[in-house]
């Protein structure tokens, strides 16, 4: 499963870090931050043609299923037998490796998570997107179209998969009462000390902004993805001071679970899939989306610039957020499906209301996942933002 590596190519990003005025943020209107980003000119396909007879794609596990795991989860062989396009799929384990596949030049789309996207739109190793060529596009969410992640200057360069918010989870057997704030795992007193988790990535930087946002509104942080010196001095030192309580940070989904079941730990971030999968294995455990809001993801499906197999790589992108095919991996996965139509595919008729679908209102205190870059995300221009580069030094000293 996903997903964040430690490494980062400065060199892509430093493509990203040019000056520029300020965009207010309106529905397919630029990003904050973004209007003075200029990647590389490329022009989107303007045209699917006939199938070349095979994609190449580069994915996280469980997003490209083809029945070898599971004879019952396959929405691969469908897409095969209807475009004619065989797809080969090369496993990532972290966005790095996503990134570093991609610049082979092997690949024809990519999964990209966004701590990952804007670092391929940088590089020109990704084009932009015409989604008129895509005809499944019309029915995503508007909340998830032309976002920091997914687009520059208003032009996509990729198709939205689903999304997710990265959540508190408590043993309700031992954490009492039940939280509602993420000063639970950033109190230096906390009566859990040693079984506090925390996910093991720079980008959970950011988790530690977005309380900071809330605690202590003098920092002025707008988005955790936009640290001046300032602030992001303050999120890594409370990082630092809850490193004293953290008994052990993860990364595999599958080791918190365990985790969780042992009682190793009772407290910490973590994904829905992993409280639906906690509690079926009859761990006692809750979740809450925090009253500070939260990170989240919202991975995107991107073509590269120099596909060998563009048009079966657009048919793949059409698939994929197809509502029949959005609607397996979805639920697959555990996450919300990007497709506004695959809430009437899923198998199981509450999957959508589970995962939150459809509130906007849930996912407006959800802050995606961005690569921070040093032009500020939030539209300042008299200062310099820490970029990735510097959140994974940052990660590394944190945890010592």
């Amino acid at each position: 499963m996903r997903r964040i590596g430690t490494a980062f190519a400065a060199a892509a990003l430093a493509l990203a870090t040019a000056c520029g005025g300020s965009t207010p943020t309106q529905p397919g209107a630029p990003a904050p931050g973004q209007s003075g980003f200029v990647p590389p000119a490329l022009q989107a396909q303007r045209a699917v043609g006939t199938g070349e007879g095979q994609v190449n794609l580069v994915a996280w596990a469980g997003y490209v299923e083809d029945g070898s795991n599971d004879p019952k989860v396959d929405w691969v062989t469908p897409f095969e037998q209807e475009t004619g396009c065989q797809v080969n799929t090369k496993v990532a384990g972290t966005s790095d490796e996503m990134v570093t596949l991609m610049r082979t030049g092997q690949y024809d789309a990519v999964s990209a998570s966004g701590d990952a996207s804007l670092r391929l739109i940088a590089a020109g190793t990704v084009a932009p997107v015409n989604t008129s060529l895509i005809p499944n596009y019309a029915d995503v969410f508007d909340g998830l179209k032309s976002k920091p992640w997914n687009s520059v200057n208003g032009v996509p360069y990729g198709v939205p998969h689903g999304r997710g918010a990265n959540l508190l989870m408590w043993r309700t057997d031992t954490v009492k009462p039940a939280p509602d704030s993420w000063s639970v795992v950033f109190d230096p007193n906390s009566p859990y000390k040693g079984k506090v988790t925390a996910y093991d990535s720079p980008i959970y930087i950011a988790d530690a902004a977005v309380y900071l946002m809330a605690t202590k509104p003098d920092l002025g942080i707008k988005n955790p993805y936009a640290l001046d010196d300032k602030q992001f001095q303050a999120a890594v030192d409370l990082l630092k001071q809850q490193k004293q309580i953290i008994g052990e940070y993860w990364s595999d989904y599958t080791k918190e679970i365990q985790a969780f079941k042992s009682g190793d730990s009772v407290v910490g971030t973590t994904w829905q899939v992993i409280v639906n999968v906690a509690k079926s294995e009859q761990a006692p455990v809750e979740a809450v989306l925090p009253k500070e809001g939260a990170t989240g993801w919202s991975d995107t499906w991107m073509v590269a610039a120099k596909a060998a197999h563009p048009n079966c790589a657009y048919r793949w992108l059409d698939w994929i957020i197809s509502p029949t095919a959005n609607a397996q991996v979805a639920e697959y996965f555990g996450e919300a499906p990007s497709n506004a139509k695959a809430c009437a595919e899923t198998a199981d008729p509450k999957h959508c209301e589970t995962f939150h679908a459809t509130d906007e209102t849930y996912f407006s205190k959800v802050h995606y996942w961005t690569t921070p870059i040093a032009q500020c995300l939030d539209g300042r221009t008299d200062v310099t933002c820490k970029d990735y580069a510097k959140w994974t030094r940052a990660w590394t000293e944190i945890k010592g």
